[in-house]
């Protein structure tokens, strides 16, 4: 479909009645669902040691030129000052107003002269389509900077140009030990290295996921399946275990991290890209939260956790908003933890006569690309609960959220499970009702600290 997002919105009648009707369809990769059970995979991060395959399920955007930098500059409130070959960063972009669009990983691998694909930005598509039309509009104006798009690969014929193997977990520095044959590589958090596994030249990205120290390991794609070798008899002593697709889109969850905030691209400044972009791109919503006014889903950077990747030391599209912003910070990332009773109803609900709750999946809830549901305190709404799923390890249904900066960690508040009015996504039960859900807020990500709290106030 090739409507734009402009017409489509001329068409719904607004932003909110577009995507709270439009679907979204699930994605299936070429990564199993699960290789054990997703229960097992998921303690495996936790106790042992996991290999996530990431080649799959993101958007690549391998860029170049004597002028990216700049560009990226003036649409990022990233500080490139120090930015260099070796090192990435969680690439954020905002509206004028100050609001986010979206987030990605900028792998930064030799500088334009070197390479003219030196660079690659990986995440969903949402910032991606952003920096694209940024860049073919600076392309019309004579500017040295170029973009090839890799769509993941549901959208795409054929192999990616990187395997992405992710291992972590806490014996996973035991793991690359024994692949190295010597310690792993001492590298920073979010540094890049040169690494061989396998007589195979290899990247090697410092970071975690799911809250566990580990590393990205990455390489042409025709190396992979002797590369994946490698790492699993390595760590097939240590409990290694391949993570399936049903428990890694539950790792958000525990690394803190919010895969798809809702993009603030319905304002005037945003006008011409709504002209450009298609509108099946633009997603869907999922969730409790209705309102007519598109801003009241809209979210800063430090709503979400991201406002350490803002620095005000260059200009860029939106800083004065966002340094007001910065000033007056009214909402702060949090862990939200369903009450097992409340879960338990809603699961009831569907043997239950009568119509029952909206239905709630394991190990993740999420039904639309951003998934928006109500928090209430004393009937008040104070957020927005957004990824939710199941953590094994814990035991425990959980979400992460917005919340209103005086509500205290230990608060119960009330997530609003189900939507009305029932919208018309083909993923939402036609007959269902609301049910509310007691949770307890606690930090995001949600490491070892807040996991001994809650048990022990049970």
């Amino acid at each position: 479909m090739t409507e734009s997002l402009a017409d489509a919105l001329s068409r719904a009648g607004g932003p909110v009645e577009l995507l709270r009707n439009q679907d979204w369809p699930a994605f299936t990769f070429p990564v199993a669902p699960e290789f054990t059970n997703w229960r097992d995979e998921q303690r495996a991060w936790n106790t042992t040691v996991a290999l996530m395959d990431q080649s799959h399920h993101m958007t690549q955007l391998f860029l170049g030129g004597a002028d990216l930098i700049g560009l990226l500059a003036s649409i990022s409130p990233n500080t490139f000052a120090t930015f260099r070959p070796g090192v990435a960063k969680q690439l954020i972009a905002v509206n004028r107003d100050g609001y986010l669009i979206g987030d990605g990983i900028l792998f930064y691998h030799a500088p334009a002269a070197e390479d003219p694909e030196g660079l690659v930005l990986i995440g969903h598509h949402i910032l991606i389509d952003w920096v694209r039309f940024n860049i073919e509009k600076a392309q019309a104006a004579g500017e040295d900077v170029s973009a090839r798009l890799e769509p993941n690969s549901h959208m795409r014929q054929g192999p990616p140009t990187f395997y992405r193997y992710e291992l972590q977990g806490p014996r996973a520095d035991e793991v690359m030990e024994k692949v190295f044959g010597g310690p792993a590589p001492d590298l920073k958090f979010f540094h890049i290295g040169s690494v061989e596994i396998a007589g195979r030249p290899v990247r090697a990205l410092r970071h975690g996921m799911a809250g566990q120290p580990g590393f990205e390991f990455y390489g042409p794609w025709e190396d992979n399946e002797a590369v994946l070798n490698a790492l699993m008899e390595a760590g097939e002593e240590f409990g290694i275990r391949r993570v399936g697709a049903k428990a890694y889109s539950a790792s958000p969850l525990e690394s803190g991290w919010v895969p798809t905030p809702f993009p603030a691209i319905f304002d005037d400044d945003f006008a011409e890209y709504r002209e450009w972009l298609r509108a099946a791109r633009a997603g869907s919503i999922g969730g409790s939260l209705y309102s007519e006014d598109v801003h009241d889903y809209y979210m800063t950077p430090y709503d979400i956790g991201l406002g350490r990747s803002v620095r005000f030391d260059h200009e860029f599209h939106g800083r004065a908003a966002l340094e007001q912003h910065a000033e007056n910070q009214r909402r702060r990332k949090a862990t939200l933890l369903w009450n097992a009773e409340d879960v338990a109803a809603v699961v009831r609900s569907q043997m239950e006569p009568g119509t029952p709750g909206k239905y709630l999946d394991f190990p993740k809830a999420r039904y639309g690309l951003f998934q928006m549901d109500e928090v209430l305190r004393d009937g008040k709404r104070v957020g927005i609960s957004t990824d939710a799923g199941y953590v094994a390890f814990d035991q425990l249904y959980m979400s992460l959220a917005t919340l209103d900066a005086d509500v205290p960690d230990g608060a119960e508040v009330e997530v609003v499970w189900g939507e009305n009015p029932v919208s018309r996504k083909a993923s939402v039960d036609a007959e269902h009702r609301q049910m509310r859900i007691r949770a307890t807020v606690a930090p995001a990500p949600y490491h070892e600290f807040a996991r001994t709290v809650y048990r022990a106030d049970g």
